[in-house]
């Protein structure tokens, strides 16, 4: 009989000395994210003061890069144009994980009070511009070095491989140049070796520190952009039946192209959104212009309603101007995928980030219909995104400020669940495999 009992004994003193040894690792990442927090603090800080727009991170990319090199990565620098990627691989074989930062900032002035706020300006697309982090992506960066230098102390006790994705461009490449999650995809940043699973994440401004929102399956829309030029026939303005309008037409099919949302889409089924943001055309408040050029993005979060929607702007624009007699010339150009959380990875990983973010902190989300170009990486390998709290804690989420906005704000005491959240994924996949 006690023969009988020993290896269920043996069992069970085997399961309690793991799971001793995984609440001391935990306990190790908590002490060292601890300790290299006013570094993640510093380095955001360096970042935001000195933000560079998409395929144009060229300081930003040379202090990763030294980083990396520094803690004895294989570092590639250049890729996807100012992209920087560091393999580390763990004494232990196992998977290859992909963690993802992105680096660029946004053609805008800032606004906010704080001593390291950017004062640079630049040009974009032919127009002069200041230059701002104001989408956090100065703090992504900040969280993955720091993810970087614990994860490579701890190289004797790691399984697999790390692959660290510094990504530029996220927010989209200058006019006419190729950049983001695409092109470093195409220039292979996802193979040698070959990524088994991919994480990212992005600081939010409306969410309270100390808590993680996340999602299975759509998470994000996917987004497109479009032009629509309105051609017509130039008059004075003081006899319109001379010409055919341009800007009369143009405002009828902004009017129609919001029906296809209102009247045309199943939205029980899934969010949709049209807007249009820019309309160009005419030159003098008494001449009626030839043409009118507007543009504008596309969010769906269903891969079948984005095609029809496509259809339909495209019917809906050419009918209208036809039936005034002009005519409408409609491009529309993809720009990210929808960002999809594999289901099945989310499963496996939630426990990971319900233990890191503690007992109330990690929180479902309704799906959003901003846009990630971490998408592409969802193609080449199961992916899981998630939303790290950037909101002082108390704070009224309808008063902060939003992201792509002068006046964006991010509490830096969050950044430390981020660094966290990615060091306990890496071990916790790793051991689940």
């Amino acid at each position: 009989m006690i023969r009988s009992l020993l290896p269920v004994v043996a069992g069970l003193l085997l399961a309690l000395s793991a799971g001793a040894q995984k609440k001391d690792l935990r306990a190790r990442i908590d002490e060292a994210a601890d300790k290299i927090e006013p570094k993640t603090i510093a380095w955001r800080r360096d970042f935001h003061l000195h933000p560079e727009l998409g395929n144009r991170e060229f300081r930003t990319s040379k202090i990763i890069a030294d980083h990396l090199r520094s803690l004895g990565m294989e570092v590639r620098t250049g890729v996807g144009k100012t992209g920087v990627v560091g393999i580390l691989r763990g004494a232990r074989p196992g998977p290859v994980i992909g963690l993802r930062a992105d680096m660029d900032g946004l053609p805008l002035v800032e606004r906010t009070p704080v001593p390291f706020a950017s004062k640079d300006t630049t040009t974009y697309n032919g127009q002069p511009v200041g230059v701002m982090h104001a989408c956090g992506h100065d703090s992504h960066m900040a969280i993955m070095m720091s993810v970087a230098e614990i994860l490579a102390g701890m190289r004797s006790e790691l399984k697999g491989t790390v692959k660290f994705i510094f990504q530029p461009a996220e927010e989209g490449p200058p006019n006419g140049e190729e950049g983001g999650a695409a092109l470093m995809i195409k220039e292979g940043v996802m193979d040698d070796p070959k990524v088994d699973v991919v994480f990212g994440l992005h600081i939010n401004s409306s969410t309270e520190t100390g808590k993680i929102k996340y999602r299975s399956g759509g998470a994000m829309a996917a987004s497109d952009w479009f032009t629509i030029k309105v051609r017509g026939k130039g008059s004075h303005g003081s006899q319109p039946w001379a010409g055919v309008d341009p800007v009369i037409v143009s405002a009828q099919i902004i009017e129609g192209l919001q029906t296809i949302i209102s009247r045309q889409t199943e939205l029980t089924k899934d969010a949709a959104v049209i807007s249009v943001c820019t309309l160009n055309g005419g030159v003098r408040s008494n001449i009626l212009p030839e043409e009118v050029d507007m543009t504008g993005t596309i969010r769906t979060l269903d891969s079948a309603m984005r095609l029809d929607i496509h259809e339909r702007i495209r019917r809906t624009a050419m009918k209208i101007a036809e039936g005034s007699g002009a005519t409408a010339i409609v491009n529309i150009y993809p720009k990210t995928l929808i960002t999809y959380n594999d289901p099945g990875l989310v499963r496996k990983m939630q426990p990971s980030l319900q233990r890191t973010a503690g007992e109330g902190n990690l929180v479902w989300m309704d799906a959003m219909t901003g846009s990630e170009d971490f998408s592409f990486f969802g193609e080449k390998a199961p992916s899981f995104f998630f939303f790290l709290g950037g909101m002082r804690k108390g704070q009224d989420p309808r008063t902060a400020f939003p992201h792509h906005t002068p006046d964006f704000m991010i509490d830096e005491s969050g950044f430390k669940l981020g660094v966290r959240a990615f060091c306990n994924l890496v071990f916790d996949y790793a051991d689940a495999r």
